[in-house]
């Protein structure tokens, strides 16, 4: 059966419900017992969206996002899945879906085959991973892998974006996030390769404005129906990942609950000393022999140790080449190399030229003349 009601509505009969009998529902239960009841209605209510919705504050977005007709199907008699497809949550069109998590809801750790975000806005809420429970506070934003065992607890009225992302869409629709070399794209494309292992990353991004703004702005085009809303969906998406890895990146939490081991410190610490780093050094600094080291990092990121200093210390050096004058041999000590011979040699084996010869390249295809008329 299929019925509309609004967020407002459904969160005012999960919090009314708990508040009279001192239990909570999961989400599917209410639904099912809002259909019982005659609560669903068989036409959506009318909502226009505001035009200065992305100007509001957290307390005047509120209030637009109960008023946004929800579509349920309730499953009377039907017993509730451990295991969520993304068909059952994302509209057919789309690649990423973005609501506001329920709140007042009983605890069902469970696990699906699509990418979750939650962002808290407002408040706290309890993530739930493999059975540890971690506290969320405002500004931290948490990216769950598929086939990870949890659940997102709020118990007030603390506010929680959830994205729902498709994981069979990532290699077409966020080609450009998983492309790069930093910490979030080996994430996704270690996952991609269908290894299934328990993971997730978490960030503090403080409660600045700007985050939330473009919460904001992809729930509401996840309601539009017209042509532009996927396209618009998948460019906020990249915009919040590419914030986090561009001014939260220090603040990342990485865990692969398999290995029992919270990697993010290793590789943080491998991003910011892989100049000068060795395998036997860092394996000295966290007390690891070198061949679990080698296991660990091959298996979070792809990569062997040798594979991975040198895509990082290529990284830096195309940025030096692209957007400074420093010379070759001052931009191979500064990546990381003994002698400028040796970082050309390298450069070479990569990217079949020279670093000067990028360089040159780099200021040819990107030269741009202002109102130039030719």
């Amino acid at each position: 059966m299929v019925g509309y009601t609004t967020y407002g509505k459904l969160q005012t009969e999960l919090k009314n419900y708990f508040l009279k009998t001192g239990t909570k529902l999961q989400f599917t239960e209410m639904t099912n017992r809002m259909a019982e009841l005659g609560m669903l209605t068989d036409i959506p209510a009318e909502f226009k969206i505001p035009r200065n919705f992305e100007t509001m504050d957290e307390d005047e977005f509120e209030e637009i996002i109960n008023k946004i007709p929800m579509q349920l199907t309730s499953h009377i008699g039907s017993p509730m899945q451990k295991k969520v497809s993304e068909d059952t949550i994302i509209p057919n069109a789309s690649d990423v879906f973005t609501i506001r998590h329920p709140r007042y809801t009983r605890r069902f750790s469970h696990k699906h085959n699509y990418f979750e975000v939650n962002y808290v806005a407002k408040g706290n809420g309890t993530f739930i991973f493999e059975d540890e429970n971690h506290v969320m506070q405002e500004g931290e934003l948490c990216i769950i892998a598929p086939g990870s065992t949890h659940d997102f607890i709020i118990e007030d009225d603390s506010t929680v974006y959830t994205l729902c992302i498709r994981k069979s869409s990532f290699d077409t629709a966020f080609f450009p996030l998983i492309s790069r070399q930093d910490l979030l794209s080996y994430f996704f494309r270690q996952i991609l390769k269908g290894t299934d292992r328990s993971n997730y990353l978490l960030f503090f991004s403080g409660n600045g404005y700007g985050m939330r703004a473009m919460l904001h702005r992809l729930l509401i085009e996840s309601i539009r129906t017209d042509n532009y809303s996927n396209t618009c969906c998948n460019a906020i998406v990249n915009l919040i990942f590419t914030e986090l890895m561009r001014n939260y990146s220090k603040t990342v939490r990485f865990y692969n609950y398999e290995m029992d081991s919270d990697f993010s410190l290793v590789l943080q610490y491998i991003q910011h000393n892989y100049q000068s780093l060795t395998l036997s050094s860092l394996a000295n600094f966290f007390h690891y022999s070198e061949p679990y080291l080698c296991n660990l990092i091959k298996q979070n990121t792809g990569f062997t140790f040798t594979e991975l200093m040198k895509r990082l210390r290529l990284k830096d050096a195309v940025s030096y080449l692209e957007n400074t004058d420093i010379k070759i041999s001052e931009i191979a000590e500064l990546v990381g190399y003994n002698s400028a011979d040796h970082f050309s040699r390298v450069f070479r084996n990569e990217y079949k030229m020279s670093p000067l010869a990028y360089r040159k390249k780099q200021q040819v295809d990107n030269s741009f003349v202002p109102f130039s008329t030719e």
